[in-house]
């Protein structure tokens, strides 16, 4: 047994390698960080700069080297109508049109009572047709909501319509009082 525990004394010990394997790395982390943060913080980008001092080897200025043109405040200067567009000035913009009634009497047609109310539109798709035996033909109907009928010629449709005439490939459909006549053609319903 003494042997075992002499071999095993003289082996490195795992954890061992493992705690230093980590120290080591730690510290090239922590160098590699100083190393950037050695640079210092970034400066402020709202930092005042410095003014730029006047240069001291210029003795003072004569008035002769400077170029004032006093004529040019005594020119004439361009009449208001003269300038098309001044961008030191507002003007509001020109008032809008007077509206077209406004603008006096336009012509005068015979006025009569108002037109009829346009009746609606009839709710009813064509789906196809049924030939029965006999030359009967029945037009199919939906209202697209889950109701169909199937019709012969005259017959009403939901008691608000009747169907005037079946063709080949259309119908003639009104309301039930004999307004509003529509045409309707084999196109079915929307899908959902």
């Amino acid at each position: 047994m003494g042997a075992e525990a002499a071999a095993r004394a003289g082996r490195p010990r795992t954890w061992l390698l493992i705690v230093l394997g980590l120290a080591v790395a730690g510290l090239m982390i922590v160098r590699g960080w100083t190393h950037f943060s050695a640079e210092g913080p970034a400066a402020p980008s709202n930092q005042a700069r410095p003014t730029r001092a006047a240069p001291s080897d210029e003795g003072p200025l004569d008035p002769s080297e400077l170029d004032v043109r006093l004529e040019a405040l005594e020119a004439k200067r361009p009449e208001r109508g003269e300038v098309e567009r001044d961008p030191f000035r507002f003007r509001p913009p020109p008032p809008p049109p007077p509206p077209a009634s406004a603008q006096g009497p336009g012509p005068m047609g015979p006025v009569g009572p108002p037109p009829p109310p346009q009746t609606p539109p009839i709710p009813l798709r064509l789906m196809g047709f049924t030939e029965l035996p006999g030359g009967l033909r029945l037009a199919n109907l939906s209202d697209c909501k889950g109701t169909t009928w199937s019709v012969r010629e005259g017959e009403s449709v939901d008691g608000q319509y009747r169907v005037v005439k079946i063709g080949l490939e259309s119908i003639v459909i009104e309301y039930i009082n004999g307004k509003g006549r529509q045409t309707l053609a084999v196109n079915g319903c929307p899908p959902r």
